[in-house]
């Protein structure tokens, strides 16, 4: 079963054509962005910038605010493992395998954390799939840098996906920006990759609508305008998002474990708050997947899409799916459409509801993302 699930317009831009055009422009090939030829393409990826959130604090983003903005999707889930897996390879989850935050690690029977639970059972350079397009740019001659913390520079995620740049560790924005007018400066060709992590930490803590949020998106414009006004000649920047964001307070946490339909047959509850993967146990068949997910449509289907894994994945919801991944999909998806989030009170820990900035799921609020031209790609 699958109730109205959202489907994609055939052609929409996505985070899967931002690298990859960006790698063409490099090579003066023709691309689907329409990008010109450049020496060099700078990527920053702001993370948890969502396009409505931008709109919506364009007051405080005048640099940004002030450029063309287009439209582009982000993938399902709307996770940073998933959406900055996409960027990097310019394929969809069901290809290169991150197709949540918290997946089954099939072999093993037990839940992986894909951002920071990589150990020696996961290997990143077969748990992600596909090259990535900073590999590929390397057979073509140009080198690629991916800068961000200091801390992510050794991490399985850092090796799973963008394998192929070399990291330079840069603890503040403004340190960011200044390594990649380093790199610039060298008047090499290359492709570099700047990744902001401080709107959605702040998001996470005190919501996108707060004081700590908007003084973040200000350090951002601000870095990015004094950036740009220095930028060498033929140097492309895109400015970009995986996923957006909604503000859900505490009153809206549902503890689903409480009706004990909902979690009957359920070996390992993945995925986050507003997009679960629900895992049922050895052995249950496409009845027993068809059961829950009535169970679940009935009691939630007012405030959540809920679908079994066949009909997500023929809804095209992660895109082509390999079947070496398929496993890694919950065998029912419940993804929240209203201001909700789903919490299990079973667990000990408890930390993760302490989060007010929430995403993972379907919303145009979450899978909506910002596209901005500047420099050399400025129209």
């Amino acid at each position: 079963m699958a109730t109205m699930l959202p489907t994609e317009k055939p052609g929409a831009r996505s985070l899967a054509d931002v690298l990859p055009n960006s790698a063409r422009s490099l090579a003066r090939e023709p691309n689907d962005l329409e990008l010109p030829p450049v020496r060099s393409v700078v990527v920053v990826v702001v993370d948890g910038l969502g396009r409505s959130q931008l709109a919506a604090r364009a007051g405080h983003a005048r640099f940004l605010a002030a450029r063309p903005r287009e439209a582009i999707t982000s993938v399902f889930p709307t996770t940073t493992a998933a959406a900055l897996t996409t960027l990097t390879t310019g394929v969809m989850p069901g290809q290169h395998g991150l197709v949540g935050y918290r997946t089954l690690d099939v072999a093993n029977d037990r839940l992986v954390n894909q951002l920071t639970g990589w150990d020696e059972g996961m290997t990143p350079q077969l748990w992600q799939r596909e090259p990535t397009v900073f590999e590929q740019a390397a057979a073509g001659g140009i080198r690629s840098f991916a800068i961000g913390p200091s801390r992510f520079r050794s991490s399985g995620f850092t090796r799973a996906v963008l394998r192929g740049a070399e990291y330079r560790g840069a603890n503040s924005i403004s340190e960011r920006f200044a390594e990649a007018a380093r790199i610039l400066a060298t008047g090499e060709p290359s492709l570099a990759y700047l990744y902001i992590p401080e709107l959605d930490k702040a998001s996470h803590a005190y919501g996108w609508e707060s004081p700590q949020w908007l003084s973040g998106l200000e350090a951002v414009d601000a870095e990015l305008q004094s950036f740009v006004k220095a930028l060498p000649q033929r140097v492309g920047v895109l400015v970009t998002a995986d996923h957006g964001s909604i503000d859900v307070p505490h009153r809206s946490h549902v503890l689903f474990d409480q009706a004990p339909e909902l979690v009957e047959g359920v070996r390992h509850v993945g995925g986050e708050p507003r997009c679960l993967h629900l895992y049922l146990e050895p052995g249950a068949t496409d009845a027993d997947r068809l059961a829950l997910a009535t169970l679940w449509e009935q009691s939630e289907g007012e405030r959540a899409w809920v679908a079994t894994r066949t009909d997500a994945v023929a809804a095209g919801l992660f895109g082509d799916v390999h079947p070496d991944v398929l496993p890694r999909i919950g065998d029912v998806l419940v993804a929240a459409r209203k201001r909700v989030v789903y919490y299990d009170s079973r667990p000990l820990d408890q930390a993760a509801r302490n989060m007010v900035g929430q995403h993972g799921s379907l919303t145009a609020e979450e899978r909506i993302v910002p596209l901005v031209r500047l420099g050399a790609f400025e129209r």
